[in-house]
């Protein structure tokens, strides 16, 4: 490789053009053809990753005065010396390889599981943070667990990890007693995952405090897309002592994460004035009972 040219007016080091002149950037149509452009163009995509933190690098693209390339992250991070050569980087841009990563098109990284779309190289992370085919988070509301994957995958980690009750069915009878009712703390009251229809749904149940209120309420979650929740509706009753409460809704998917849904009331909630009337209006013991059903809209 020769020496690479310095543009010192405008503080950019271009990378060697013969380096890149025997690189075939091409945009495939389909899988096959951009696995075969990927396969000639390795090169490029060794070029393209950071020798630190090894992922693929986005502009802007930093390089030391000898050639060598970093993102601008482990930049900060190796404290402006080159981890290569350790010279000093500066503030030079490879504005080459930024042009030459701009003409790549390349897979998702879910390919192997499904989404079999071709994208800009600058458009893939974009892409990726909403593919449909990204793993989901544990829907487990318990505990910070940070276990992510498919639905199967989720399904079995709720049942075997967390304990985690499953029913088959579309339809739901829970009760709820507690001894005390002016002791509310921030906890979840229960999980229970539904089979229905052949997908499964979680069913929240929770006690929390809105400001210095106790607040009783139950959601729906679906696991799956947005999409495909939006063909179901739930309806949630809770009643008693000649009282009654109904909601109807749309289960959320969970996507949205559970505080996100809980903070939103997007489900059957419950002031504790209401619940201690539903339980007899002993104000003594809180006892709800919330009965419901899942169903699919035609």
């Amino acid at each position: 490789m020769g020496t690479p040219e310095s543009q010192t007016s405008d503080n950019v080091v271009s990378i060697d053009r013969n380096e890149l002149a025997d690189i075939q950037v091409s945009k495939p149509s389909s899988v096959s053809g951009v696995k075969a452009s990927l396969s000639s163009s390795s090169s490029v995509h060794e070029l393209l990753e950071c020798p630190v933190c090894t992922n693929a690098m986005y502009p802007p693209i930093h390089q030391c005065p000898n050639g060598h390339t970093l993102c601008s992250n482990c930049k900060l991070r190796v404290h402006n010396h080159c981890p290569t050569c350790r010279h000093e980087l500066g503030d030079i841009r490879c504005l080459a390889l930024e042009k030459v990563a701009e003409s790549l098109e390349v897979p998702c990284r879910y390919q192997s599981i499904g989404c079999y779309g071709i994208f800009p190289y600058y458009g893939k992370v974009e892409h990726e943070q909403l593919c449909e085919f990204r793993p989901y988070n544990c829907p487990y509301a318990g505990s910070e667990c940070l276990l992510t994957g498919d639905i199967p995958l989720l399904v079995a980690h709720l049942k075997n990890d967390h304990k985690v009750d499953v029913h088959d069915g579309c339809t739901f009878n829970h009760r709820y007693v507690k001894s005390n009712p002016h002791e509310v703390e921030n906890a979840t009251w229960m999980l229970t995952l539904f089979n229905c229809f052949g997908q499964h749904f979680c069913l929240h149940f929770e006690a929390f405090l809105l400001g210095v209120a106790p607040i009783y309420m139950a959601f729906l979650r679906f696991m799956g897309e947005e999409e495909e929740a939006k063909k179901y509706t739930y309806s949630l009753v809770v009643g008693g002592n000649g009282r009654k409460m109904i909601w109807q809704g749309v289960p959320r998917t969970i996507r949205d994460g559970h505080k996100k849904v809980r903070d939103s009331h997007d489900g059957l909630v419950i002031h504790r004035d209401m619940a201690l009337f539903f339980s007899g209006g002993s104000r003594e013991e809180l006892k709800l009972r919330v009965t419901g059903r899942i169903w699919k809209d035609q």
